[in-house]
């Protein structure tokens, strides 16, 4: 039965060293696979040393309207997602693939990898029971100063993706507050 497998990439590293032999052997099984970024996947797939010549898959970069991306599942061919690092459709494209799958009945299976939102979780200290995950932050001083403050109000346990703008004086501000114990920037 054909499925959308979500397929983790490592955050750094090579593939073997992050995903588990069983997430290895169901990619290496696969031929079709919508991609954030095709050069990216590539090399990933190159990673995992594929059965086959990495010219012969058929790797088609997510874009506007994921409908034809679902056209190996209409075949009866499974289809891998995959993003640049981490998860798949967790502040990275592809939540539109997988749910334009569930609405046409098509089964969507995770793979089990790396993850910056639960990775940072662990490394943090903070109580996982109950967390909000933020997304990116705003590029901007003020609108990031605006949204920081609105999330730390609201959420016992706020983090923040947070790669390309973070300052020590980011993680100093999420530190501030009434629940200032429960504040980390994840980066």
């Amino acid at each position: 039965m054909s499925a959308l497998y979500a397929i983790p990439a490592p955050l750094g590293g090579r593939p073997e060293d992050a995903l588990p032999a069983g997430a290895i052997e169901t990619v290496r099984a696969l031929r079709d696979f919508a991609v954030e970024n095709a050069k990216r996947a590539r090399a990933f797939l190159a990673g995992l040393a594929m059965p086959c010549a990495i010219r012969e898959l058929r790797i088609a970069e997510i874009g506007g309207d994921p409908a034809p991306l679902l056209e190996p599942l209409r075949a009866g061919r499974s289809l891998g997602l995959l993003s640049e690092a981490g998860c798949p459709a967790i502040a990275d494209p592809g939540a539109s693939l997988v749910e334009a799958a569930h609405r046409e009945g098509f089964r969507v299976v995770p793979l089990v990898g790396p993850s910056a939102i639960v990775l940072a979780l662990m490394a943090s200290g903070l109580e996982g029971q109950r967390f909000a995950f933020c997304g990116y932050l705003p590029r901007e001083r003020k609108d990031r100063d605006r949204r920081i403050r609105r999330e730390q109000l609201a959420n016992d346990s706020v983090e923040f993706d947070a790669k390309v703008h973070a300052t020590g004086s980011d993680h100093a501000q999420l530190h501030e507050g009434r629940r200032s114990s429960h504040r980390r920037l994840a980066g």
